[in-house]
């Protein structure tokens, strides 16, 4: 049992959620109602006291289950979910899946990154978005920081759109040993001296217009024509910061067509302004920063945070929201994430542990995700074929 009862009913009462023995609303009720029916969808009040109905045998109105989603119940979801992410479960690591050689240093390789969510537009003024002259989108932002030595998700958190990458770049909690793997808009030439003195290692992709500095003459360095006269690199270079902050810069070519199809996505998502041609010629390359002497096949499992959202979005529903209050929205949101935290934290390296050891076959995240949120699926494994998943990534790295 995640929460016992005698917990949550005295969760209820300090946060003035409960004052007296509630006659049809239960505490615990209305989080199940609420927990169970967000994962189909956006639920309204009516479907929210059916849901009661069915769990309590009393018939609560719509307008009754609306008072009751109120501030404090939003706390209470809040702290929940807090808790989940905080409580330490024992052997949660599974067998195949501990600490390699690679990250025999470290005691947590974080990944971070974030989604948008599409959000009605009556919230726009809360959670900014996109505008025009014709028209406006409301979106909001989730952040995630996954660490991938235990399977657990640290931190999760539902913000305006207008926070963008960079500035909740300086949030994440540092500690000694760690390893952070980022996508590159995060990149803050000050977050690596951060980690620098957090005694902490960063692994980020190049992003254009970053100016790297030749140690001995500190000026800048040409980049593009270093990668043409030498083909790959590996050297130390100077930041452009204040701090002058020391880090390495590696590079491997890629093949053309994947040379080219990072083109096309620039030119694209330029929207009609152009990319200098040196700006298209860098894509010849993959081109990172790094604090550390092996970086490159580390960084590939960055790729897990993006799975995890991408389960979130195709199988629990959280693009499906109608027009609600910001509070509605917050504890939807919240319960949807209370869930997965869970699912995540406490189910999914336990299952990994014992299929590793009984049967030998890999879990697939999408399809456990699927199978908790809607259950037609037969199996939450991988196929059994011959496809880089991420499993095999960790593997590969031994």
């Amino acid at each position: 049992m995640l929460f016992r009862e005698t917990d949550l009913r005295q969760l209820a009462k300090n946060l003035k959620f409960t004052k007296r023995t509630p006659r049809k609303i239960d505490v615990i009720n209305l989080l199940a109602a609420v927990c169970t029916e967000c994962l189909q969808g956006s639920p309204s009040c009516n479907d929210l006291a059916a849901r009661i109905q069915t769990l309590s045998g009393h018939t609560p109105s719509r307008q009754a289950v609306s008072l009751r989603l109120n501030q404090a119940f939003a706390d209470l979801v809040q702290q929940l979910l807090e808790k989940v992410i905080n409580q330490k479960v024992t052997g949660n690591a599974s067998p195949g899946l501990e600490p390699l050689p690679a990250f025999r240093n470290y005691r947590r390789v974080l990944v971070q990154d974030s989604t948008i969510i599409k959000l009605p537009g009556h919230l726009f003024e809360d959670f900014s978005g996109v505008a025009n002259a014709h028209a406006s989108v409301c979106n909001a932002r989730i952040q995630a920081t996954y660490n991938l030595l235990d399977h657990r998700l640290l931190a999760v958190t539902i913000d305006p759109y207008s926070k963008n990458y960079q500035t909740a770049a300086p949030e994440l909690s540092l500690q000694k040993d760690d390893l952070v793997l980022r996508d590159r808009g995060y990149l803050v030439m000050d977050e690596i001296q951060r980690h620098r003195e957090a005694g902490a290692d960063c692994i980020y992709q190049h992003r254009t217009g970053t100016t790297y500095l030749d140690p001995q003459s500190g000026e800048p360095i040409d980049l593009l024509a270093l990668l043409k006269n030498q083909g790959a690199l590996d050297l130390e270079v100077l930041l452009n910061n204040a701090a002058r902050t020391r880090v390495r810069l590696l590079s491997v070519p890629v093949d053309v067509e994947t040379a080219n199809r990072r083109r096309c996505k620039a030119k694209i998502e330029t929207h009609g302004h152009r990319p200098s041609k040196a700006v298209l010629e860098l894509m010849d390359w993959t081109i990172f920063i790094t604090t550390i002497p092996a970086a490159l096949a580390s960084y590939g499992l960055r790729w897990r945070v993006e799975i995890i959202f991408k389960a979130w979005k195709n199988h629990l529903q959280f693009p499906l929201l109608h027009r609600v209050s910001k509070l509605q929205l917050a504890i939807l949101l919240k319960a949807r994430l209370l869930i997965i935290t869970a699912c995540i934290n406490l189910a999914l390296g336990t299952l990994e542990r014992t299929l590793r050891q009984n049967y030998n076959p890999q879990l697939s995240l999408l399809k456990f995700t699927r199978f908790l949120s809607k259950s037609p699926a037969r199996y939450c494994c991988y196929d059994q074929r011959q496809r880089q998943n991420y499993p095999k990534m960790w593997d590969a790295l031994a």
